[in-house]
């Protein structure tokens, strides 16, 4: 039978018969491009329904590939979602349950291996440039880097553009701060990753990760994005045009890909690393039909946009509603790649390759979501097919704050699931029909898993040592005051 099938495989290989996806790699390995923004929602781009918005670049990139309608973040805010792109694992399992602030102990350790090390090790060529976050004491020896976490070149600050997106002072650039660099933070970040492509190895392939810093706050958008959005609030101009203005960035990314002959071999994925900030200061991020924003375990949270281009591959303006999530980039990226994922450690993800053909995935372990902190009244969740569980716990963390103290570490481990309630997403996006009274035995079925998956990841979570956020604890954070008093603390030591 083996023989038969590689036969087969000669022959088709022999005639120019393009094969099935699956998720075997052929042997001209592709480029990959992993882009990701920062707080951009489900409902935030004119291709994801808003009437609005001028996304033209992503808009025609849609249209180029296959647009994902139940594209998921793995968390519901930055460093834990950040985390599990690049490990392949649900973050609360690698010890990532929150944002990670600055000087926090809290990382990704070094035990974990990244998507960029194992595409490193497999012969590629690696960059990050933009938002890193997945670690709090960065650019310092006590915690590992970029570079330790496979990126060859990494050109990144630790958490947002400080002060703000334009004129940013807190890049890094391979170890050496650049202090205050001109212009707007998408642009930046553009103008990097177009540097190292145009100076690396073109023998060999390359993984480029392009994390934007938009739409997050603090916003600063260029005035000729902000005139497309006149209003009277300044935040929704602002809000708006920060959008576009990485719009404006990624479709620059995308020519250059074009002008270098890159596109054809070139596999793209455009995502976001959560829902919708929504905040005081800029209420206008949009989880279209979603119920909830960035924080909660409901869908206008977690949901995103996902937009994957493979010339060749993804078929031009298709659609799927297959469920994909973050964790299973990197067993995509090895199936591209050619090589074979971790086998030492539970990998939660899995190649999503089969979709590009609109088929289903082979998933064995069920799509999971884990935030004791969560801004909504469900900490837990677990998706199966059409149906999503979640669940409250009986000791949820007395404040939200990013503070780690004994207490939280303890109540974290001895936090058992509570009250469930049971959606089917097929009819009912929005979530607005708990059915965990109506459909007892699938309320049953699915408790049962998402039980079995709390207590597994909450065992293998790390204790953390006590640790103090010295942030506005619980209060609205005025970044660029925060950003003195960090700098000026770092100075006294």
């Amino acid at each position: 039978m083996n023989l038969l099938i590689t036969t087969m495989a000669l022959s088709c290989f022999a005639l120019g018969i393009a094969q099935p996806l699956g998720c075997a790699a052929g042997a001209a390995k592709p480029n990959i491009l992993l882009v990701l923004c920062d707080d951009l929602g489900y409902g935030d781009l004119a291709c994801f329904g808003d009437k609005t918005l001028h996304t033209p670049n992503l808009d025609r990139f849609a249209m180029e590939g296959l647009r994902l309608t139940s594209c998921y973040a793995a968390h519901g805010n930055c460093s834990p979602s950040r985390t599990a792109l690049m490990t392949g694992r649900t973050p609360t399992r690698v010890g990532v349950r929150n944002w990670i602030p600055e000087e926090s102990p809290v990382h990704v350790p070094r035990g974990e291996i990244s998507v960029a090390t194992l595409l490193k090790r497999a012969g590629y060529a690696t960059c990050h440039s933009g938002k890193w976050h997945m670690n709090g004491q960065f650019n310092q020896p006590t915690q590992p880097q970029p570079n330790d976490h496979g990126f060859e070149h990494w050109f990144s600050t630790q958490n947002i553009a400080l002060p703000n997106h334009h004129n940013p002072n807190n890049f890094v650039r391979n170890s050496q701060p650049l202090g205050k660099l001109e212009g707007y933070s998408a642009h930046l970040v553009v103008d990097e990753a177009l540097r190292w492509l145009g100076a690396r190895d073109v023998s060999k392939p390359f993984f480029l990760y392009v994390c934007f810093h938009e739409p997050h706050e603090p916003i600063a958008s260029d005035p000729k994005y902000t005139k497309l959005y006149p209003s009277d609030d300044p935040s929704y101009s602002a809000h708006h045009g920060n959008i576009t203005q990485m719009d404006d960035a990624f479709g620059r990314l995308m020519r250059a890909l074009d002008e270098r002959g890159l596109r054809d071999n070139t596999f793209v994925f455009f995502t976001s690393d959560n829902g919708p900030a929504i905040t005081p200061m800029h209420p206008h991020g949009s989880a279209g039909p979603l119920r909830d924003k960035k924080g909660s375990l409901y869908e206008g949270g977690i949901r995103v946009p996902g937009i994957v281009r493979w010339p060749g591959k993804a078929r031009p303006g298709s659609v799927s509603d297959e469920p994909v999530c973050g964790v299973d980039f990197l067993p995509t990226a090895c199936a591209l790649a050619g090589i074979k994922p971790p086998h030492d450690r539970t990998l939660d993800g899995a190649c999503f390759l089969p979709v590009l053909d609109g088929k289903p995935m082979a998933r064995s372990i069920p799509l999971y979501w884990h935030f004791n902190r969560a801004t909504s009244d469900v900490k837990a969740a677990l998706r199966v097919g059409d149906w999503k569980i979640l669940a409250t716990l009986d000791k949820p963390p007395a404040a939200p704050t990013n503070n780690i103290t004994e207490e939280d570490e303890r109540m974290f481990k001895e936090a058992e699931l509570a009250t469930f309630s049971l959606y089917n997403l097929r009819d009912d996006i929005g979530e607005k029909n708990d059915l965990a009274a109506k459909d007892p035995a699938k309320l049953a079925e699915l408790k049962a898993l998402l039980q079995a998956k709390y207590h597994e990841v909450r065992a293998e979570s790390p204790v953390w040592p006590a640790w103090k956020f010295t942030g506005a604890e619980g209060k609205k954070i005025e970044w660029p005051d925060y950003w003195k008093k960090r700098q000026a603390a770092k100075k006294k030591r």
